[in-house]
């Protein structure tokens, strides 16, 4: 096998030539110096690591922090006739040591594995044995505190520069401030590293952010008017099911995919979706990273995303074949709203984690000074519930908690309980009136969460039962004969979760090693939020220009294609004009906004502002319809 760069490109990868700063990439890797490179999303980041692994001797190490982005690489590797090896979860320890065996003499090119995976001396004590010609930390921006999507794990990666001190570090990412570079080199010993950063701009992508009230109604637009592949970002589970149904019923083909699916449903949706048997695919944020699909020509994101990392890196899976692509922002005034009751209110605080920390210790019986290496069982439903904290502050402080090592928590903790009615209401009826003892439980369960009969709902057993004036256990009795009698799909996760105290009890003083981190940590999340909100509310600067600025990258010319270019969020018309047509309209008969939109020779945008004046000034207001009509 040839070892020159551009014969590898060509004989695996089909390329004859790189594109962007590849090949300086690949030149200092070669030369053994350590690269920080940060590529815009379809920049070609796995090439500048899998080139030059190829044309050396040895195996290339590569830390990637999503199990299915493992997956994809590898296969893509493995079609390609290239040896590879993904350690991930559920393998045994002999499976374990069966694999590290194949790296060392099987004459593998890349063992790609989670950072978790560097907590393991095994798996450590065998790369140091392995002739390791490269590190690859892929997504680097993980390692960095104040970056979007910090994983604490992802610091265990500074532990391969002591093993393999001879060996090139490159890490890569295509979402960094410069606060988050700098902290990547930093956390990696990095010295004299060459750091290249290509232009994040895509010219060929049209940024638009729409305020509109009626989404799904836009969205349907959207989809409709689009012939291509199409992405459609949610935060949860159950709006991908939601939406994708929604599309489906008006004829738009389109499914859903989160991270709750078996890996055979997964691989089958994906399939459908690239061989474009489904146009639309309706998923949460981790879907399309490592996937190769170049002709996705619309992806809109439905809810607001928590910043504007993730938001970028997710609207850049669209247009990667250089056609014209929209990338496009549904929103209104009660999304933005939800948007900070959601992040920000759930953010726990110094007191916070300090009166947690209190309630957990005397939860357990801890005495002051002891506690450190013993183990226990929490309910967390029970927990919270004993002290009336809120269950997402706390989760996220227990999160914390973890992070800087106070206590340690069993990965399941976030698995909960989850059911849906398989059957219609008058078999309910009917099978309440057989088993009259189960009514109260299955009453609650159906005042308390909305859409239970379409889609899978996680519910708190723990509420359910103190609402009924029951215990949890007659609960969980009960949905377990439901589950029997085929009423509803059950699937239980316990509430218990495994706790470790890692540190002596010292209250205020355990949560003070760490308190001024985590303001820092809880200032950068909310700047995040502020960020995005204050992209979506600027009308008056081309949307590339913010987003580059974001990232640190002056950008001289406007796209000429984003909402504002196009004059399409200026308010540039006359709002006099449009309220008397509104008026002379609704005076008519009460009228829905997508009713005056289609009656009005006017954008929706203009149209929308003009109501709300109009609300404001109370010369118009809502009806038990939902439609607009005059006073």
């Amino acid at each position: 096998m040839s070892n020159d760069p551009i014969s590898i490109l060509r004989q695996y990868w089909g390329f004859s030539s790189f594109k962007g700063s590849q090949e300086n990439i690949i030149e200092a890797v070669l030369k053994k110096q350590d690269v920080l490179a940060l590529l815009p999303t379809g920049g070609g980041k796995s090439v500048c690591f899998q080139v030059p692994a190829m044309a050396q001797d040895g195996i290339c190490i590569v830390v990637s922090p999503l199990i299915a982005l493992i997956h994809d690489q590898v296969n893509s590797l493995k079609s390609k006739g290239i040896k590879a090896i993904a350690l991930t979860g559920g393998i045994s320890f002999t499976e374990l040591d069966n694999l590290l065996d194949n790296c060392l003499y099987g004459n593998y090119k890349f063992l790609y594995l989670s950072p978790e995976r560097l907590q393991q001396e095994l798996v450590l004590e065998r790369i140091r044995q392995m002739n390791v010609n490269l590190i690859a930390i892929d997504e680097a921006h993980c390692i960095s505190q104040w970056g979007h999507d910090f994983r604490p794990a992802y610091l265990d990666c500074a532990k391969l520069r002591n093993y393999l001190p001879e060996t090139p570090i490159i890490a890569l990412t295509a979402t960094a401030t410069n606060k988050v570079a700098s902290d990547i080199v930093d956390n990696l010993e990095f010295s004299e590293p060459l750091i290249v950063k290509d232009s994040f701009s895509r010219d060929n992508i049209a940024f638009n952010v729409i305020q509109v009230e009626d989404k799904k109604y836009k969205l349907r637009e959207l989809c409709q008017k689009t012939q291509q592949s199409i992405i459609v970002y949610v935060r949860t589970r159950r709006i991908t099911q939601e939406i994708a149904q929604y599309l489906s019923y008006n004829k738009c083909s389109a499914d859903f995919f989160h991270g709750g699916i078996t890996q055979k449903e997964k691989q089958a949706k994906l399939e459908a979706w690239l061989n474009n048997k489904v146009q639309v695919m309706v998923a949460t944020n981790a879907f399309g990273m490592g996937v190769d699909k170049p002709d996705v020509s619309l992806v809109v994101h439905y809810q607001i995303p928590d910043c504007i990392e993730n938001y970028f890196q997710e609207a850049g899976r669209a247009g990667r074949n250089g056609q014209r692509a929209q990338a496009v922002l549904l929103t209104n005034k009660m999304d933005e709203e939800l948007l900070k009751n959601q992040f920000l209110s759930s953010l726990p605080d110094i007191p916070f984690l300090r009166r947690l920390y209190n309630k957990l210790n005397n939860y357990f019986q801890i005495a002051y000074g002891e506690g450190a290496g013993q183990k226990f069982q929490l309910n967390f439903n029970a927990f919270i519930s004993t002290y009336g904290l809120s269950s997402f502050l706390s989760y996220n402080a227990l999160r914390i908690l973890d992070q800087h090592s106070a206590i340690a928590l069993s990965e399941s903790f976030s698995k909960l309980t989850t059911i849906q009615f398989i059957c219609n209401k008058e078999q309910i009826f009917d099978y309440l009136e057989s088993y009259k003892n189960t009514n109260t439980i299955v009453q609650t369960l159906l005042r308390t969460y909305g859409g239970i009969f379409d889609f899978e709902t996680k519910i708190n057993t723990v509420l359910i039962a103190k609402k009924s004036n029951t215990t949890e256990a007659r609960v969980l009795q009960v949905l377990e004969q439901l589950a029997k009698d085929e009423i509803i799909s059950y699937e239980s996760q316990h509430n218990d979760l495994e706790l470790t105290f890692l540190v002596p009890r010292e209250d205020d003083l355990t949560i003070n090693v760490f308190a001024k981190q985590v303001g820092e940590l809880n200032r950068t999340k909310v700047e995040k939020i502020e960020g995005i909100l204050k992209y979506i509310d600027t009308t008056d600067i081309c949307r590339s220009k913010q987003l580059l600025k974001y990232f640190g990258e002056k950008k001289a010319e406007n796209c000429g294609i984003c909402d504002i270019c196009l004059g399409e969020n200026q308010a540039s018309f006359n709002t006099q004009t449009i309220q008397l047509q509104i008026i002379k309209a609704l005076q008519t008969k009460p009228l829905s906004s997508r009713a005056l939109i289609a009656h009005l020779d006017y954008k929706e945008e203009p149209i929308l502002r003009t109501l709300r004046i109009l609300l404001e000034n109370e010369l118009i207001r809502i009806n038990s319809k939902n439609e607009y009509e005059c006073r």
